[in-house]
C-alpha cells in the first residue's frame, strides 16, 4: 500500500501516482493491505482504489515462484483487471503474478523496477544475524534470479538507475529496459545555509543492512570522536537502543513522526549515510540532499547515480572521521545549494519523468 509514507519503498509509488494524476491520467489503484485499512489520502489522486489481502506465511509459499510474487496472487485482483483493457503499470517485481495468467498475454503492461531483487536479497542475507532469515533471503534470491530472467523479455521495463538498466541488459538480456529515475515527494531544495549542531543517521532500523551501518558508525567512527550523533529510525531493536545510549554524545530517536524526522534532517550539520548494500536508489540520501546540509557517504551509497558530486565520500572509518571533523564547523552555503539545484532538477524532475512514464503506457 503506497500510503502512509513510513518507509522508502512506497515513496516512489505514491509520488508517481501524484505525478500521473497531475498530468491528467486517470488512475485505478490496486494495492495490498497489511492491516492498516483504507487510506482516504489515496482517493485524492485515484478514480478508484481497491484493496486486497496478501497470502502471507505458508499460504503464499511456492517451490517455483519467489515468495514476494506468489504471496500476491489474488483471484479477485486478476478477475477485476481482466474486466477492462486499460494499460497496467506493475509497481515492482512483487506485483507480476498476473504474467502467469494467459488472459493478460496481449495486455499493454509496463514493469517498474525498484531493485534488481535477486541481488538485493542476496545482499540482505549477508547482513542478517538470524540463520532462519538468512536462509530465507538466500532462497528468495535464488528463485528471483531465475524469475527475473524469465520475465525480462516479456514486457517493457523501467529501472530507477542506469546501473539496474545495464544489469538487466547484460545479465537477463532484456531489450526493452530504460531508466526513468525515482519520483520524489519534494521538488524544491529546502536546505538551510549556516551550521547545525549534530550529525544524523536516519533509516528503517528494521532492516539488517541499516543496523550494520549504525553499528559501524558507533563502533568505528564516533566511538572516540566526541561529535554528537543522532540516530533516527523505525522500529529499533533493544540492542540498538543500548548501543546508541552507551556513549554520552550519541542518542537514538525511535519511530519519529514525519515532521520530526524532517526537522532533524534540516537541523543536522551533517547527514551521514554510509550504505552496505550496493543495490537500489538510496531515497534517504535524496531526502537529505533536498532538505539537509552536508552529506557524508561511502561509494556504495552513490554507485550508479549522479549524486557523487553532491556528497563527501569516504570508505574507511579514519577517512570518514577526517571529513566529519572538517565539515562539522564549516557553514553550508549558497554554492552547495546551487549545485544541488542543477543536478537534482536535471535528474529527478517529476514533471519531466512522468512524461517518459506515460509514453510507455500509451
Amino acid at each position: 500500500m503506497p500510503y502512509p509514507l513510513d518507509y522508502g519503498g512506497v515513496i516512489d509509488i505514491f509520488s508517481s501516482i501524484k505525478a500521473l494524476n497531475e498530468a491528467g491520467v486517470g488512475i485505478i489503484l490496486h494495492c495490498f493491505d497489511y492491516g492498516r485499512g483504507p487510506q482516504p489520502e489515496l482517493n485524492k489522486y485515484c478514480r478508484e482504489v481497491y484493496y486486497y489481502e496478501r497470502q502471507e506465511g505458508h499460504k503464499g509459499f511456492s517451490f517455483s515462484l519467489p515468495y514476494m510474487v506468489a504471496s500476491r496472487s489474488n483471484p479477485e485482483l486478476l478477475n477485476r483487471l481482466a474486466e477492462d483493457d486499460y494499460p497496467i503499470l506493475l509497481q515492482g517485481v512483487h506485483c507480476t503474478f498476473l504474467l502467469q495468467d494467459e488472459r493478460f498475454t496481449k495486455r499493454k503492461m509496463v514493469l517498474r523496477l525498484f531493485n534488481v531483487e535477486s541481488r538485493y536479497y542476496r545482499q540482505l542475507s549477508k547482513h542478517e544475524r538470524s540463520l532462519a532469515k538468512k536462509a530465507y533471503y538466500l532462497n528468495e534470491s535464488r528463485l528471483l534470479c531465475s524469475y527475473e530472467a524469465k520475465i525480462a523479455g516479456r514486457l517493457p521495463i523501467l529501472a530507477l538507475s542506469d546501473k539496474d538498466t545495464r544489469y538487466y541488459k547484460e545479465k537477463f538480456n532484456a531489450s526493452q529496459v530504460t531508466t526513468v529515475p525515482v519520483f520524489l515527494p519534494h521538488q524544491q531544495i529546502r536546505s538551510s545555509e549556516g551550521a547545525g549542531s549534530f550529525c544524523l543517521y536516519h533509516g528503517n532500523l528494521d532492516v539488517a543492512e541499516n543496523n550494520k551501518a549504525v553499528e559501524w558508525l558507533l563502533d568505528k567512527v564516533f566511538d572516540e570522536m566526541k561529535i554528537p550523533l543522532v540516530i533516527a529510525g523505525k522500529n529499533p531493536s533493544s540492542r540498538m537502543e543500548r548501543l546508541a545510549h552507551l556513549r554520552t554524545h550519541t542518542c537514538l530517536v525511535a519511530n519519529p513522526e514525519e515532521r520530526e524526522l524532517d526537522d532533524l534532517i534540516a537541523k543536522a550539520q551533517i547527514n551521514i549515510l554510509p550504505s552496505f548494500n550496493e543495490t537500489g536508489v538510496k531515497l534517504k540520501l535524496l531526502n537529505a540532499l533536498y532538505n539537509g546540509r552536508h552529506c557524508v557517504v561511502n561509494d556504495a551509497a552513490v554507485d550508479g547515480t549522479p549524486l557523487a558530486a553532491l556528497c563527501h565520500i569516504a570508505e574507511t572509518p579514519a577517512a570518514m572521521q577526517r571529513i566529519v571533523q572538517q565539515l562539522f564547523h564549516l557553514p553550508f552555503g549558497e554554492e552547495e545549494i546551487n549545485l544541488r539545484k542543477n543536478v537534482l532538477n536535471e535528474h529527478y524532475n517529476n514533471a519531466g519523468n512522468v512524461k517518459k512514464l506515460i509514453a510507455f503506457l500509451q
